[in-house]
């Protein structure tokens, strides 16, 4: 195998596929990157045998063949490269390794034969349906933030999708929890989407995702569903992934539908009243709101470091309530809300509040309240 590709187009693709492989393996072969140099590309490919991400290039190819080197050395010689150099990458050289030439600088790194790479993608998923980049980017953005990190909860540690009839039209919904928010968003049901029932898409998966198409100049991209796996397909690069093996819990029955107390105000001033009050609430991460009429005042305090109070103007006809978050899940949604104002539809201080972007009817959000 020989080839010669330019250092920009290898040092993007080696950034893809370096942040699928761990750090720590137990099996050295998945710390890795299978390269391939075929007729018409090069091609690279990742695993850490729940994800596998491949993605093809072009490159100035003198000889096939196939290898497998270490992803983040790999990745760290070519990041160290000269701007706009040419790479050539040569094997086996004459003591066997992956031989990498640039300029005056030369590698060379050991090498595990591609018999003993692993391989994930191989099976056809029955479920097939095209998303626009910029709908697909939407719903992770509004959801990601909520995915669970306690592996105790395994199934909350990704997004949930399924297909969902709501009133008179067909939407895909996307809910993502941890417990103490949640975040749920409908988009247009794609064409070939209608038979999914509920699948669990890991965070490893939906946070790669997510950096792919942002790196990439594409307007759609293919997902394929089975029982246990998804695959996500544009321009040449492909992402498999297995499935959450759990089953999700029913979201529905924690959103309020009762909460007859609505406060609106400004999402902007909220937010940075928010953030400015935290300051004294950093180590508790609690703040309190205080509704009064046509206002709302933010508060926090702590015995060791002193206190804070804002008031803002808001649009509320309600009695007085008093009702603690954790600011930084507040930030998170508050964050996710794209027009100018925001509602919070309380019930009482110890009820879950329901938060809706005034402007956008496609979005709901949860956040349970803490003592303060």
């Amino acid at each position: 195998m020989k080839f010669t590709i330019e250092r920009a187009t290898l040092l993007k693709t080696l950034s893809h596929v370096q942040s699928i492989v761990e750090k720590r393996n137990t099996i050295p072969v998945l710390s890795n990157v299978r390269i391939e140099a075929l007729g018409d590309g090069i091609s690279f490919k990742a695993t850490d045998m729940d994800t596998e991400i491949t993605e093809v290039v072009d490159a100035k190819i003198v000889e096939t063949g196939a290898t497998t080197a270490p992803a983040h050395m790999l990745y760290d010689i070519v990041r160290k490269l000269s701007d706009g150099s040419q790479v050539e990458i040569t094997f086996p050289d004459e003591k066997g390794q992956l031989t990498i030439a640039s300029g005056r600088s030369k590698f060379s790194l050991s090498t595990i034969g591609v018999e003993d790479f692993p391989v994930i993608s191989g099976d056809k998923l029955p479920t097939s349906f095209v998303m626009a980049k910029d709908e697909l980017k939407d719903v992770i953005d509004r959801t990601q933030f909520a995915i669970s990190t306690e592996e105790t909860r395994y199934y909350l540690n990704g997004i949930y999708i399924h297909a969902k009839k709501e009133g008179s039209s067909n939407v895909l919904r996307v809910v993502a929890t941890d417990g103490h928010r949640l975040a749920c968003v409908e988009s247009p049901l794609p064409q070939g989407a209608e038979n999914i029932t509920g699948v669990i898409i890991p965070r490893k998966t939906v946070t790669e995702i997510r950096k792919l198409i942002d790196d990439n100049n594409v307007e759609n991209v293919t997902i394929e569903i089975s029982e246990n796996k998804v695959r996500f397909s544009f321009a040449d690069v492909t992402l498999t992934s297995k499935l959450i093996d759990g089953t999700y819990p029913d979201y529905e029955r924690v959103i309020p539908t009762d909460n007859d107390k609505n406060l609106e105000l400004n999402v902007k001033e909220l937010a940075s009243a928010v953030d400015r009050v935290s300051v004294v609430a950093e180590r508790t991460r609690a703040i309190k709101m205080i509704t009064h009429e046509n206002k709302v005042t933010i508060t926090t305090s702590s015995p060791d470091l002193g206190s804070a109070a804002e008031d803002l103007d808001a649009k509320y006809e309600n009695e007085t309530l008093e009702i603690g978050y954790n600011f930084r899940y507040l930030l998170d949604i508050l964050a996710e809300v794209k027009g100018d104002t925001v509602r919070i539809s309380f019930s009482d201080a110890s009820s879950p509040s329901v938060i809706h972007d005034t402007s956008d009817a496609s979005a709901i959000y949860v956040l349970m309240p803490m003592r303060v």
